[in-house]
């Protein structure tokens, strides 16, 4: 088939497009800057992003399924405006154009967060209603929930098909933006200083983009699948500990506090004029559950879990070859014995 990849560039695309490419399939993305990875050199390229509408008619010629995977992921208020504009307005005029290029499938890259996060400890299921109420105040998660309505309700009036698949967050290598890994570098860098009292979600990136090429003959139509592993803060970063000879945050606070710590720590960073280390939003999110349960997505799409182990083993190995010594301070002298094999 020929296929469209939006955000085919990013974290999951690079593990994506390949894939596609081995299948068989022609694909061509979108985006701003013309991919220089390994594995795409059969990629088809259109310059462009999802604002130029002229570039996203020509991207769609002749494209039998689109995959869009184009996103922002930040939690910081001053990109809500930039998040709302990709997710909800770029995506309803592609739908528009979707629709007129008469593509026979479209897959969507959602989160596991417009559907399986709660304030107490519990495993979310695709039957869920979306957390509004939870969620409300981080704008990242927000937006997603507008994008994943809005395009169940076009493409089912539009008798579009559509899959929605709902990953939690993206570990593994080949994160080069630092867009969901994230978290592995600040604990690296000795940058969070308390332990979170919540439990998150994680997926190998390599395990996602399986069920995403998957997705293009199998998975519920107009339905969401939920993929991920479940673990606490405090396991997820003991386990991280184990493996790099960091020391996990052993200070234990209440939620409020937590919080609160977070906030006084950001305006005395802006009082400095300096950046925080620490956003009070990603600490608010720390103290939630982001519980899921990966069932359907094993059973329609094929979805397998490595060992987080080594998932985990992956993401900080591809840290440290990729990251300069000089951006991870916080184990500077660990970094170089790791690169000596000591």
């Amino acid at each position: 088939m020929k296929l469209l990849v939006t955000g085919g560039t990013g974290f999951l695309g690079t593990h994506l497009v390949p894939r596609l490419l081995e299948a068989g399939h022609e694909v061509r993305i979108i985006g701003r800057t013309k991919p220089s990875a390994a594995g795409m050199e059969r990629v088809e390229f259109v310059q462009g992003d999802l604002k130029d509408r002229e570039a996203v008619r020509r991207a769609l010629q002749g494209v039998e399924a689109v995959y869009h995977l184009a996103g922002l992921v930040s939690f910081q208020d001053k990109d809500a405006r930039k998040m709302y504009e990709l997710h909800v307005d770029a995506t309803r005029e592609l739908l528009k154009d979707v629709r007129e290029a008469g593509v026979k499938r479209f897959i969507l890259a959602s989160t596991s967060g417009t559907i399986a996060v709660s304030k107490e400890e519990r495993v979310g299921t695709e039957e869920d209603d979306y957390p509004i109420t939870v969620v409300g105040k981080w704008p990242y998660y927000l937006s997603k929930i507008y994008e994943e309505k809005l395009t169940l309700e076009y493409c089912r009036k539009h008798s579009i098909p559509l899959v929605v698949l709902n990953p939690s967050l993206l570990m593994g290598p080949g994160d080069d933006r630092l867009s969901s890994t994230w978290t592995v570098v600040k604990f690296l860098n000795g940058e969070i200083p308390a332990m979170p009292g919540g439990g998150m979600s994680f997926v190998d990136a390599r395990d996602a983009a399986e069920a995403f090429a998957n997705a293009l003959t199998r998975g519920e139509l107009y339905g969401r699948h939920l993929m991920g592993v479940n673990m606490s803060l405090e396991d997820f970063f003991d386990r991280l500990s184990r493996l790099t000879g960091v020391s996990a945050p052993r200070l234990h606070l209440p939620k409020q506090v937590n919080v609160m710590g977070a906030k006084l720590l950001e305006r005395w960073a802006k009082f400095r004029g300096t950046k925080p280390t620490l956003d009070p939003q990603e600490v608010d999110v720390g103290e939630h559950y982001f519980y899921l349960d990966a069932s359907k997505a094993e059973r329609e799409l094929g979805f397998r879990a490595r060992d987080p182990h080594q998932t985990l083993h992956d993401t900080v190995q591809y840290i440290y070859t990729k990251m300069p010594p000089q951006d991870l301070p916080g184990i500077k002298g660990l970094l170089a014995e790791k690169r000596e094999g000591t």
